[in-house]
């Protein structure tokens, strides 16, 4: 019988992993032997099944906190092409909510509250969040997580045509964290946002070999 290690991965196939991993990367993997044992090498075989309760569960949003909207808006509308879906006001807390994605138009139900339950229904959408009055405060902005300390890095939004999407927005002067030949992963790019918020710009067919 194999003997099961940390997260059910036989110890044998572990060590193995440790081996090859110590010649490639030997500064890491000294670094790792401090850290708390982890599983350090997966495949699609370790997957726990989805459970039958938790089948009809999606993705739904990604909340991020932004300083003025009417730059955030104008940003994710016009030039990453998002529909703004939904907005809701809270006078009573002094903030509003503004939900954008990827949707028809048209499709959007013209009654509230039908509105309101068909948005909440839509996947992978972006919630925007504004406080009232912090377009006005000059000393106020939001850590995007990618200056220390690290932690929420970005979103990404995939395109037929990185290039072509890289022209227009570098037509639009928006900031890059990385252009599309910009280091070792060809074809992919990082743009920001308004707040700083980054955002991968990829396509799906690029992924193949940037990942193999």
């Amino acid at each position: 019988m194999l003997d099961p290690g940390p997260g059910g991965i036989p110890r044998r196939v572990l060590r193995a992993c440790a081996d090859q991993l110590s010649g490639v990367f030997p500064d890491i993997f000294r670094l790792s032997l401090s850290l708390p044992a982890v599983p350090i090498c997966f495949n699609m075989s370790t997957v726990v099944p989805v459970p039958k309760k938790a089948k009809d569960f999606m993705m739904q949003q990604t909340m991020l906190r932004v300083k003025d909207p009417v730059k955030s808006l104008d940003f994710y509308t016009r030039i990453m092409g998002m529909t703004l879906l939904q907005k809701f006001d809270f006078p009573s807390m002094h903030f509003s909510l503004y939900f954008l994605g990827y949707e028809d138009k048209k499709e959007i139900p013209a009654d509230v509250k039908e509105r309101t339950a068909w948005t909440f229904s839509r996947r992978a959408t972006i919630e925007l969040t504004h406080n009232w009055g912090s377009e006005s405060d000059a000393s106020q902005s939001y850590h995007n997580g990618n200056s220390d300390p690290r932690g929420f890095g970005h979103i990404g939004i995939a395109v037929p045509d990185v290039y072509a999407a890289c022209k227009l927005f570098e037509e639009q002067a928006v900031t890059f964290v990385k252009k599309p030949d910009d280091g070792k992963m060809k074809g992919l790019a990082f743009v920001q946002d308004p707040d700083g918020y980054w955002i991968e710009i990829l396509s799906p067919n690029n992924m193949v070999s940037i990942t193999s």
